[in-house]
């Protein structure tokens, strides 16, 4: 089975990027808890830019990821992240072993 990850940019607005981190943060905590397939779930926050914030994700195969798009968790996060006006892109990677 081959590994997916997922390296995703979300946009805030100016003045919400803590709040928001705080629902994404107990987001990634519960997906490392209950999604075996969850490899790695890594919340990147650049120092110079207060409206950005970047993910870096690992699941164990393609079916993992389709769980976690599909899980508890995602659901949860859509739910808290409602008061947020956000934008996110991402691109869905086949990490290379080195």
């Amino acid at each position: 089975m081959k590994t997916i990850a997922v390296a995703a940019t979300i946009q805030v607005l100016e003045g919400d990027r803590g709040d928001y981190l705080q629902a994404l943060q107990a987001h990634a905590l519960r997906c490392k808890v209950t999604e075996p397939g969850t490899l790695e779930f890594r919340i990147l926050v650049p120092k110079d830019d207060l409206k950005t914030v970047m993910l870096y994700e690992v699941y164990a195969s393609d079916e993992a990821f389709q769980a976690h798009l599909q899980g508890a968790s995602m659901t949860q996060m859509k739910r808290d992240a409602q008061g947020f006006k956000t934008a996110l892109t991402g691109v869905v990677c086949e990490p290379l072993e080195i």
